[in-house]
C-alpha cells in the first residue's frame, strides 16, 4: 500500500529571495495543521518550461508565479483561465490530477477582496479612478475595478504607449492620460490606485503632485514594503480612507492555498503579523 504525498509548493521568479509568500504559507500550514511544504525556488529562464513541466513528478502540486515569469508561464501551460487571458499574466500554476497544467491569475481577486475586507463602505460606482501604472498588476486593477462598475478609470503611466495599449483592451471606459498630468487627474476620484513599484524600498519615489487628495477618497498602494509609502502617508494627512498593499499579497494567496491543501484560510491580523515579522 502506497502512502499519500505529502503536498508541495512553490513561488517562482528570479530574484525570488525577497518573497514572503513562504512565510505566509507557513503560517497557514502551521495554523491549520496540515502536511505540507512551500518554498520559495530561483529558476533561471532557460530552464523555466523542463523545470516546471518536471515538478509535479515530484511531488508538486502548484506554483506562484512572480516577475519576471507571469506572462511566459502562460506558454508554458496547457489550460489558461479566462481571467489570466484577460490581464495578459498568470500567478498561480495548478498541476492538475490528469496530468495538465492550468494556469490562473488571482491578482485582480487579492485587490477586491482588500479592498472589501479592509474598507466595506467602499462604493466602486462613487466615481472615476485614477490608476498609476500600465504592468500587469495594472491589468489586474483595471479588469477588477471595471467588473465592479467604476464609471470611468483614469490611467497615467511614465511610458504613455504601455497606457495606450490597456485602453485598446479594456475600451473606452478608460482614459489615457501622460504622466506630467497624474496630479491633476485625482481631483473629482472616487478611487485611486497606485500600481507602480515607485515609492518601494530601494526605488524611486512616487513623484507625483497630491494636492487633489480630497477627503472622501479612497486611495490604495500595492506596495507594501513600506507598509505606509508616501502616497498613504499624504492621502492620510488630507482625511482619505487608507488601504495598504500588504492585504493583496494576503488574499490572493488563498485561493492557491486551499486548491493545493485543501483549507481555505483566513486573512486576519495574526497573518498580517506572520508576513510581517
Amino acid at each position: 500500500m502506497s502512502l499519500a504525498r505529502i503536498p508541495l509548493a512553490a513561488v517562482i521568479g528570479s530574484p525570488i529571495a525577497h518573497s514572503r509568500s513562504p512565510r505566509l504559507f507557513a503560517h497557514w500550514l502551521k495554523t491549520y495543521d496540515l502536511p505540507g511544504h512551500y518554498i520559495p525556488m530561483e529558476i533561471p529562464a532557460d530552464r523555466l518550461a523542463d523545470a516546471i513541466r518536471m515538478l509535479p513528478e515530484l511531488g508538486f502540486v502548484g506554483l506562484n508565479v512572480t516577475v519576471p515569469y507571469k506572462e511566459s508561464v502562460m506558454q508554458i501551460a496547457d489550460l489558461v483561465s479566462d481571467r489570466a487571458t484577460l490581464i495578459g499574466a498568470a500567478n498561480t500554476l495548478i498541476f492538475r490530477q490528469d496530468g495538465r497544467i492550468h494556469a490562473d491569475n488571482t491578482d485582480g481577486f487579492g485587490f477586491m477582496e482588500n479592498l472589501r475586507h479592509t474598507a466595506p463602505d467602499w462604493n466602486p460606482a462613487a466615481g472615476p479612478a485614477t490608476v498609476f501604472g500600465a504592468g500587469g498588476a495594472a491589468r489586474a486593477v483595471l479588469a477588477s475595478l471595471l467588473d465592479v462598475g467604476v464609471p470611468e478609470i483614469r490611467i497615467t503611466n511614465r511610458t504613455r504607449l504601455r497606457a495606450d495599449k490597456l485602453r485598446a483592451d479594456f475600451g473606452n471606459r478608460v482614459q489615457v492620460y501622460d504622466w506630467v498630468q497624474a496630479g491633476n487627474i485625482i481631483e473629482g476620484c472616487a478611487t485611486v490606485v497606485n500600481t507602480t513599484s515607485l515609492g518601494m524600498t530601494g526605488k524611486p519615489p512616487l513623484r507625483v503632485p497630491l494636492d487633489a487628495l480630497a477627503p472622501g477618497m479612497l486611495v490604495t498602494d500595492l506596495v507594501y514594503a513600506p507598509l505606509e509609502t508616501r502616497l498613504l502617508h499624504e492621502a492620510r494627512a488630507a482625511g482619505c480612507q487608507v488601504v495598504d498593499g500588504l492585504g493583496m499579497l494576503l488574499h490572493q494567496a488563498v485561493p492557491g492555498f486551499e486548491r493545493w491543501f485543501g483549507r481555505r484560510p483566513e486573512v486576519d491580523e495574526a497573518t498580517r503579523q506572520a508576513v510581517l515579522g
